[in-house]
């Protein structure tokens, strides 16, 4: 069966997202991978209180490399959710914060962030029962 006829087939059933073409969808897609990426989530909530520093972004969010901090920021910054302020200091400071399209989008990031933490018991039994399965199956 082609592409094609799985689309329309799948867009015959009734639901919330057979609304949307496939340039929407498209646009969808890249946005849902830039604020449901997990250092997204987790730089944008950390910008919930107002500007921080790139040094206390770093040291906040755990497990993130600078690397990863600058590239992800850049990203917020090109779609307009973070803004960067440069201080002509020494030494140089530099602040982030939420724009008012980041701060639009900050109640439903919090949002999954807290069904993560509410469900992650849940989950990683669902994944453990999974793997477990999985290697019994090997076997």
């Amino acid at each position: 069966m082609s592409a094609v006829n799985v689309r329309s087939r799948v867009r015959a059933v009734p639901g919330p997202c057979t609304q949307w073409d496939d340039d929407q969808a498209d646009f969808i897609r890249s946005v849902l991978d830039l604020v449901g990426d997990k250092w997204s989530v987790l730089i944008i909530g950390t910008l919930a209180d107002g500007p921080v520093r790139y040094s206390d972004l770093a040291y906040a969010i755990t497990g993130i490399s600078q690397r990863m901090l600058t590239l992800t920021l850049k990203s917020l910054h090109r779609h307009g959710l973070v803004s960067r302020v440069s201080f002509p200091e020494v030494p140089p400071r530099v602040e982030y914060s939420l724009t008012p399209l980041g701060e639009s989008l900050l109640s439903t990031v919090l949002a999954m962030a807290s069904w993560s933490v509410d469900h992650h018991v849940e989950i990683k039994r669902h994944q453990d029962a999974y793997d477990e399965a999985a290697a019994n199956a090997r076997h």
